[in-house]
């Protein structure tokens, strides 16, 4: 899909993610919304190579959702592109569902590593770039991280390896929407600078709108370009609860269902 088909087809997944958490009454839809126009770019505008029908694929890009509780994003785009059946989105959070409320690698094709702990998820994929770097596979790994885990020791150890052993087929993009769980992000534990950090720990880093499809398509082709030995960072700026007024810049939606009123207030905003 081109810019304009993203941005129209992101209604359709922002939809999807809300009726999806309404249904479960349980969930993070701020985090999700925030992250969804990443994900949409990747998995429908031709910048993931993965095939559906063979998820297991040794030459497959591998991406790594590490803020593990924008599971609903995830799976929404999983579902879209074929990975299972979509009426299966229904089961979000359900017992016995595989689409359990963070992803587990066990329950379901498409989900490269088991993530929730924030932090981990970043070191899984830095240790996957490293392994494809030393089988010389053509393979990349690109890895979503929230703000609120970039508060996470482990980040910036999982940080220093990734450039120490200049891992160029590593994009980290950061979903910056300037608030968690209970607060904004400056107050609860600041991490600005952002870019300096990442520059700081030698990565190649760049800063776009996290919801303009034309810089999200543009920067993920500058880091299959880039090849430079250096590990390459995405600081977007997004909206926390974007696309549904009442839940952006609201950290009260940062793990908070929609009820049925609410849902259909937002389906109407979004032109349900």
């Amino acid at each position: 899909m081109n810019a304009k088909e993203l941005e129209a087809f992101s209604t359709t997944l922002r939809k999807e993610i809300l009726i999806c958490i309404n249904g479960a009454k349980s969930g993070h839809p701020g985090g999700s919304l925030s992250s969804i126009d990443i994900l949409n770019t990747l998995y429908f505008g031709n910048v993931l190579n993965v095939d559906p029908k063979n998820p297991h694929d040794e030459n497959r890009d591998r991406f790594v959702l590490s803020k593990g509780h924008a599971a609903p994003a995830l799976y929404t785009c999983l579902a879209y592109k074929g990975f299972f059946d979509k009426d299966l989105l229904c089961t979000l959070r359900k017992l016995g569902s595989p689409l359990q409320g963070h992803p587990d690698s066990k329950k379901l094709a498409g989900i490269e590593a088991s993530t929730g702990s924030l932090g981990h998820g970043i070191s899984i994929a830095v240790g996957m770039a490293l392994a494809l770097k030393l089988k010389k596979s053509p393979s990349n790994v690109y890895c979503l991280v929230g703000d609120g885990e970039m508060q996470e020791g482990l980040v910036y150890e999982a940080l220093m390896c990734a450039s120490h052993y200049h891992l160029d087929n590593l994009c980290v993009i950061l979903d910056f929407n300037g608030l968690q769980i209970d607060g904004k992000i400056s107050d609860v534990m600041d991490i600005r600078p952002v870019r300096e950090k990442f520059e700081a720990f030698g990565f190649l880093t760049h800063e776009v709108d996290g919801h303009n499809y034309e810089q999200l398509l543009n920067i993920f082709e500058d880091f299959k370009s880039a090849k430079k030995l250096k590990p390459f960072a995405v600081i977007a700026h997004t909206v926390k609860g974007k696309g549904v007024s009442f839940m952006e810049n609201k950290y009260e939606y940062h793990g908070k269902p929609p009820t049925d009123e609410e849902l259909n207030k937002a389906l109407s905003e979004l032109g349900a």
